[in-house]
């Protein structure tokens, strides 16, 4: 029996949709503005190693591949591959300086070990994975200027 979380995330952040699109758009940059992305190394054009850590002494090797890149819809999608399988989805909408972002996920646990720690643990792999969405965010915010940050709504 695989065991699978499902996550999802909204906020609005005062920056453009484009800004932010090309900001998400952009993995191998994530470790300059997310703390949580520890290191990023492309594969291909579509694919790149991605190590990340959050609060929890545990770092999960992945594996993300493009499925989705469409600017005029909003949309950034990516398949995840590793210790993790499953997917990952930004929908971004803009209404002139402001955006909502939407994330969503949907992963299953691989491994003997990896599946009988997360049924253990699950509450607290929950709130590791709310702190390192929690980083996401305020790293855009750190992104897009410090005028950002005292305007951002939740």
């Amino acid at each position: 029996m695989s065991t699978k979380y499902r996550f999802e995330h909204a906020w609005s952040l005062p920056a453009r949709q484009d800004a932010l699109f090309h900001l998400l758009a952009d993995v191998a940059a994530y470790p300059t503005w997310w703390p949580q992305v520890r290191a990023v190394a492309g594969v291909d054009e579509d694919t790149a190693h991605v190590v990340v850590r959050s609060v929890l002494p545990y770092s999960l090797d992945l594996t993300l591949v493009r499925a989705v890149e469409d600017a005029d819809a909003g949309v950034l999608e990516a398949r995840i591959h590793g210790q993790l399988e499953g997917w990952s989805r930004w929908r971004l909408s803009g209404n002139g300086s402001s955006t909502r972002l939407l994330y969503e996920q949907e992963v299953t646990v691989q491994g003997r070990l990896m599946e009988l720690g997360s049924r253990l643990a699950r509450p607290l792999l929950v709130a590791n994975h709310d702190a390192m969405m929690r980083g996401g965010r305020n790293g855009l915010l750190a992104r897009v200027g410090p005028q950002a940050r005292s305007r951002a709504v939740r």
